[in-house]
């Protein structure tokens, strides 16, 4: 049993992680990164910049996320110039071979991650954190002049595998799907990939080749609740059959149509039983948490979805954020070790 606890670290022209961040992330007691970088930094001489400037803190990634290629709308919804953007995806592909961290990240999302807003309620604390309700957001107009039918996202998806499984195959290299969120059937006038666990199964017998995993984003699983699929069932059937990279480990406050982003300790998902879960099967690949919550000063309109890398906002340094949940979901971590080691598993 082994799992690898992660903080998500970002480098940009614009906003870095700070050297003071990234010590504060080697005394959690981490040592592995899971990696957003803009397009800018996806050379070799980009990459070696960042691998270099992480290891002065004993710190490595685990998963290469660009994030201009990680949700790209020319790909996803067939644009002119997707060839083009396949070929820099294809070319993240050998540069994560090259620096030796052959994972990266891909999310079926043109248009991000959507809430209705961040607020301020008693699971904040005084703090903002995400909330999302269906009934305002499923009023949205699309936001790119039409709606883009299931079957046109599946078709853009079955052309992005067929010119990306093969160069993943070549190079040794994986790519970690994450699923729609909030996982409905359409988002903002674009239908969602990835919003029942049903979809993973069409996912991965499409492309016929384990170098697609799952990022299994727990939260998730627990925003669509028994309309995404069992969780638990889905944990052990996706974690036996190695399908899962990566686990998003954020709870909420309740299913939709509406929820907030809460604590660990303080949504209606039993994350205990859900790390046990994890660990009883055999999940060894990379753990974060994968949203925090923002200070009180930080911008509040809606504009369209509000979760970013790392919730970057001018007002903060968000990796101090990441500080207590990750050690929260360590704590949760090293217990069921013991509890299992107690069952003799």
């Amino acid at each position: 049993m082994a799992i690898t606890m992660q903080v998500p670290v970002l480098f940009t022209e614009k906003n870095r992680t700070s050297d003071e961040e990234l010590q504060l992330i080697r005394e959690m007691g981490i040592d592995n990164v899971d990696l957003n970088f803009g397009y800018e930094y996806c050379s070799e001489e980009g990459m070696k910049e960042i691998l270099s400037c992480l290891s002065k803190f004993g710190l490595t990634p685990g998963n290469l996320s660009c994030m201009p290629l990680q949700k790209n709308r020319p790909i996803i919804l067939a644009e002119e110039n997707r060839d083009e953007e396949i070929k820099k995806f294809n070319d993240l592909i050998v540069l994560a071979e090259k620096v030796n961290v052959p994972l990266v990240s891909v999310a079926w999302q043109p248009d991000g991650i959507l809430r209705t807003g961040r607020v301020s309620c008693d699971c904040s604390y005084g703090a903002l954190t995400g909330y999302a309700d269906m009934e305002e957001i499923g009023k949205r107009e699309p936001l790119h002049g039409r709606e883009y039918s299931l079957e046109e996202v599946w078709d853009s998806f079955d052309y992005f595998l067929k010119k990306t499984i093969p160069n993943c195959e070549a190079h040794g290299v994986q790519m970690a799907l994450h699923p729609n969120d909030p996982p409905v059937p359409m988002l903002a006038g674009s239908a969602s990939l990835i919003y029942r666990s049903e979809d993973y199964r069409r996912a991965f017998k499409l492309a016929d080749s384990k170098c697609l995993t799952m990022k299994m984003c727990i939260g998730c699983w627990l925003e669509g609740g028994e309309s995404f699929g069992n969780l638990m069932d889905d944990i052990e059937e996706f974690v036996k059959e190695d399908r899962v990279s990566i686990v998003h480990f954020r709870n909420v406050s309740s299913t939709l149509p509406s929820f907030y982003e809460t604590l660990a300790e303080d949504g209606y998902g039993n994350m205990y039983a859900i790390m046990k879960q994890l660990l009883r099967n055999g999940f060894n690949g990379f753990m974060s948490v994968d949203h925090v919550f923002s200070a009180p000063e930080a911008k509040k309109e809606n504009d369209g979805y509000v979760i970013t890398a790392l919730n970057q906002d001018k007002t903060e340094k968000p990796v101090i954020r990441y500080a207590y949940p990750t050690g929260y979901a360590k704590g949760l971590m090293h217990a069921a070790e013991q509890e299992l080691k107690g069952e003799g598993l």
